[in-house]
């Protein structure tokens, strides 16, 4: 199982179109080679550089194994939008305070659906998909503001 972004590639900056610098939209991802057996699956985005601890960007569940990607500022069909560590719901692209920062959009592929209603928290979603997890993949990006 993989995850790409037509946007930037692995270990690579994420264009300021994504993020706090420009429009703040998320960028296209792709996923591809998903277990035979998946029966849903979840994106997590977080950034592990925040002075503050795990900061989370964005959280998808429900994802159709038959969706192969997301598009640019949008989200696959039936897919459900968590809370972020900004506090809202939906998407909130790199923003660091200082420093060179990374993005991990970490992709699961679930053998069964999660039971969470929009805007779930993420320890919530950490909790609802253990023991549900048939195969993981990730995608790193970089940011740095320019101040």
């Amino acid at each position: 199982m993989t995850i790409t972004s037509p946007a930037f590639k692995e270990g690579e900056k994420i264009p300021a179109k994504h993020t706090c610098d420009g429009a703040n939209i998320n960028p296209p991802l792709v996923w591809e080679n998903l277990p035979a057996e998946t029966k849903t699956l979840v994106l997590i985005v977080d950034d592990p550089d925040s002075p503050s601890g795990t900061w989370t960007h964005w959280t998808l569940w429900n994802i159709s194994p038959d969706s192969n990607g997301t598009k640019e500022g949008s989200i696959p069909g039936g897919a459900i939008e968590g809370g972020t560590s900004f506090g809202g719901i939906g998407y909130g692209g790199p923003c660091p305070g200082t420093g060179e920062h990374r993005y991990f959009f970490k992709l699961y592929a679930l053998d069964g659906k999660v039971d969470l209603k929009k805007g779930a928290l993420p320890a919530e979603i950490i909790r609802a998909i253990g023991g549900k997890i048939i195969a993981k993949a990730e995608l790193v990006g970089l940011y740095e503001r320019n101040n």
